[in-house]
């Protein structure tokens, strides 16, 4: 250190040091969790807080969750933890996501101190929390009790020991409570290896340097963005683009949005949006707020740290009571994984009038949802990313706010009663153009008894674009014994039946003929 500040070296190891923290806590989650979900397709994410509620680091893990973490940690300092505590939050009106999406905070105090230096965050999608359909993702809930257990700010663990109470509660109100519990203990372990590790760190560098780092880390971490916004044409940049439906009715619902640069600054006015509406595709603000992180994390260079200091430099207006930042008793899980990409497509777009960005990539997470009795199987479907002018888009990935794997066959079928009767490429599903757009994936599974079908989709009618004279995508389907299905619906299924999705391609870029 030389006159309070940490030298560059010194910085550098740390904040790889931290990040090695979050991204160790992902490890211990994924490899301790009991589900599917979280051990094969990686549906959670990681983060280290500072002791004021600041993200200092976080691992590559769910745009969707990371953005929103703040809000649940600053729920949690309101209820004044302490050294020992876990507190669970599933509340989208006071930090939280949507009902599936379980975050678990601990405060960090190495060395049993009782001071508290920081947070360990982990976010795990639990594929049921109870409500009116099994996988807690329906696509007709109309108010929030309907889609599952609500959790606010609460203690799991009080002082080192488990609330039975409170869990027990909680695991009465879920239809698989054995892997709900195993995979909530998965959360815990991964939060205690944050403080062990923490406390090590700190007994090799010391306390006053792991502290200082905090404070560094984020503020090279705004230097380096506000650098990037700096070189952006000052301006204000527009976009509008459409929700198909929301599982009550099937009309467009538009999302505007006007994305200012000035200076080292960007701000985000979604004036101009719908309104909430009955359906379950409303979206909390945590939720607007992380797609509006990740359209302006786009933009930044891949060594730029992901943190508190990444988004300091932007400002996000959204009308209370609109489609972008719903009120309670709002529906909203379908906000989450669709309403989210598609804020981001939105913003996406405006910021094409200010710096190169590829074509649209698929813009949806192809949600599908399946339970029988005693097990419910939930999974997002990867599809096809836009071009660039670099080169093609990559084909079967996730794109946008999601950021999983896939449920490998072997997996499915063992645990579940599902039979995987196709899964490949949608070949030719990406758009033409100089470098192609991505394609698509069709996943075709069949039910080995009745059960109770959920999919929440979206680029069914409206195909992710091209850009510079490239092709659309092709839109994708959903189809149920060979019929095709709207793209938000639920359905009982009967033994035998044969659910396909078709997911949609990524737009090309260039024209065809420029040899690009």
């Amino acid at each position: 250190m030389s006159g309070g500040r940490l030298d560059p070296v010194t910085l550098s190891v740390l904040a790889s040091a931290l990040a090695g923290i979050a991204e160790e806590m992902g490890a211990v989650l994924i490899r301790g969790s009991y589900s599917s979900n979280i051990k094969e397709r990686r549906d959670c994410s990681t983060a280290l807080f500072d002791a004021r509620g600041r993200m200092v680091a976080q691992a590559e893990h769910i745009p969707v969750h990371l953005g929103a973490m703040p809000e649940a940690v600053a729920a949690i300092m309101r209820r004044d933890p302490e050294a020992g505590d876990v507190f669970a939050i599933n509340d989208p009106y006071s930090g939280g996501t949507h009902l599936p999406d379980i975050t678990l905070v601990s405060p960090v105090s190495p060395g049993g101190s009782g001071e508290i230096v920081g947070y360990a965050v982990t976010r795990a999608h639990h594929s049921d929390v109870g409500g009116m359909r099994p996988g807690s993702a329906p696509s007709d809930s109309r108010e929030i009790y309907q889609e599952g257990i609500i959790i606010p700010p609460v203690r799991l663990v009080r002082g080192g020991v488990y609330v039975d109470d409170v869990l027990d509660l909680l695991l009465a109100n879920v239809r698989t409570p054995t892997i709900r519990r195993g995979d909530l203990r998965a959360q815990i372990a991964a939060n205690q290896i944050a403080e062990e590790r923490l406390g090590e760190l700190m007994r090799r560098r010391g306390k006053g340097t792991v502290l200082a780092a905090f404070d560094e880390v984020i503020s090279y971490t705004e230097r380096r963005t506000r650098e990037v916004l700096r070189a952006l044409p000052d301006g204000e940049y527009t976009a509008e683009d459409f929700m198909e439906g929301d599982g009550t009715v099937d009309e467009d619902i538009p999302i505007r949005a006007k994305v200012r640069i000035a200076a080292d600054t960007m701000s985000i006015d979604f004036s101009g949006t719908s309104g909430a509406v009955r359906g379950n595709v409303n979206c909390p603000l945590a939720v607007t707020r992380s797609a509006c992180y990740f359209a302006l994390r786009v933009l930044l260079p891949g060594d730029v740290p992901a943190n508190a200091g990444t988004y300091a430099p932007l400002e996000i207006e959204a009308p209370e009571g609109s489609l972008v930042n719903a009120q309670s008793p709002s529906a909203v899980v379908a906000g989450n994984v669709e309403t989210s990409s598609r804020i981001a497509d939105t913003v996406l777009s405006a910021l094409a009038g200010a710096s190169s960005l590829p074509a649209q990539g698929q813009g949806t997470m192809n949600n599908l949802v399946i339970g029988g009795r005693g097990w419910t199987y939930y999974e997002t479907i990867g599809g096809g990313q836009g071009a660039s002018s670099r080169g093609p888009g990559p084909s079967g990935v996730h794109v946008g706010m999601s950021n999983t794997l896939n449920t490998p066959t072997e997996a499915f079928e063992l645990e579940y009663r599902m039979r995987v009767e196709r899964y490949e490429l949608l070949y030719g599903s990406g758009g033409d153009g100089g470098h192609r757009g991505g394609d698509g994936i069709v996943r075709s599974v069949r039910v080995l008894e009745p059960a109770s079908l959920s999919l929440l989709t979206d680029r069914r009618r409206h195909a992710p674009r091209g850009v510079d004279g490239g092709e659309p995508g092709r839109v994708g389907r959903n189809l149920l014994n060979g019929e095709e299905l709207p793209p938000k619906t639920s359905r009982e299924l009967e033994e035998g039946d044969v659910v396909t999705v078709e997911t949609p391609g990524g737009g090309g870029y260039g024209r065809a003929d420029d040899g690009r």
